[in-house]
């Protein structure tokens, strides 16, 4: 564990895939892996997560809310489609789509009925617990930053939902004058708002908009989609600690 923790903290392209090691019980990954994490975040000055399938699993209710938006304009949209777009904001979504599929649509119009779909939803939104439980241990101990592609009013209500809305120094969001993902403005402002050099930062992220703004930025990052396949999910991080 030491070595590998030695190179990831030498290289900022490095990245950690926490459950690619042997599959344990589920229960088990609680104990054995999240150390591991906690051993990951103190190699840095300042930790810097995505929200939406990071933090929280609400990429089921954000796909189906896009499926929705799309349908009522009278076209469909698959998750093979959207799935490489996480953590970009939804005006570059339906922008992308146009470009691809020859299509006509109105970015901001397609953009404001998907969250007009996904809002309610995100007031269920669960914590994937082994980051969750991770931030809210690292809470004082050093400075943190949510940086996501997601309006601001969606990423509080999420983080609102899952108990953690009080533990972040800043939060960075699509209605802040900043370069979206996969640029590295995003990451470099939610530094800057946590005085923390890039280079000491450690991004949690679960997609490739994400690594590559990590990449950019540079700064190290942790792919954390491992955690949202095989994490036990609590309902609220106020039961974390049991």
């Amino acid at each position: 564990m030491q070595a590998l923790l030695s190179l990831f903290a030498r290289n900022p392209s490095c990245t950690l895939l926490p459950c690619a090691m042997h599959a344990g019980i589920v229960r088990g990954l609680m104990t054995e892996r999240l150390p591991g994490l906690r051993e990951l975040a103190l190699t840095a000055r300042g930790l810097i997560f995505d929200c939406d399938g990071t933090l929280a699993d609400t990429m089921p209710a954000h796909m189906q809310a896009w499926k929705d938006a799309f349908a009522a304009c009278g076209t469909a949209c698959d998750e093979g489609f959207l799935l490489p777009f996480s953590g970009v904001p939804s005006r570059m979504i339906v922008r992308a789509f146009n470009e691809r599929f020859g299509t006509e649509l109105d970015p901001e119009a397609v953009g404001a009925g998907k969250r007009a779909r996904v809002r309610p939803l995100l007031a269920g939104a669960l914590p994937i617990r082994p980051v969750a439980e991770l931030a809210l241990s690292m809470h004082g101990r050093m400075p943190m930053a949510v940086a996501s592609g997601g309006t601001r009013d969606d990423v509080e209500a999420t983080l609102n939902a899952i108990g953690l809305l009080h533990i972040f120094d800043s939060i960075v969001t699509a209605d802040d004058d900043v370069e979206p993902k996969p640029g590295p403005g995003v990451f470099l402002e939610a530094a800057r708002r946590i005085r923390v050099a890039p280079s000491d930062c450690l991004v949690f992220e679960d997609g490739e908009a994400g690594f590559e703004a990590a990449r950019r930025a540079g700064m190290r990052f942790v792919d954390v989609t491992p955690y949202r396949a095989c994490a036990f999910r609590s309902d609220r991080v106020a039961d974390l600690s049991t």
